[in-house]
């Protein structure tokens, strides 16, 4: 029990902190610094302009559940290994 749980902790951190990383990545993305480097921006007479990003506020609360399921997991690591014949 304490094998598994120690893994399943392991990959809620991991899983959380590359979501997390990927939706820094998706804002960074669609953010207004984009514009200088799209190709059809650049031509002469062309006006580009950057008007809005659909809110990512439930993006964010979901890293937030993941950290607080990590934070969880971790305590149930504590909880088993207290269970068992390795703590006296």
């Amino acid at each position: 029990d304490l094998a598994i749980t120690v893994i399943i902790a392991f990959l809620w951190m991991v899983s959380t902190f590359a979501w997390a990383k990927a939706l820094a990545d998706i804002k960074v993305s669609t953010g207004a610094s984009m514009i200088p480097g799209i190709e059809s921006c650049k031509a002469p007479g062309t006006i580009c302009r950057f008007i809005s990003v659909t809110s990512m506020g439930t993006l964010n609360v979901s890293v937030l559940f993941g950290l607080l399921n990590m934070i969880l997991w971790g305590g149930n690591v504590w909880f088993v290994y207290k269970d068992t014949n390795l703590h006296n």
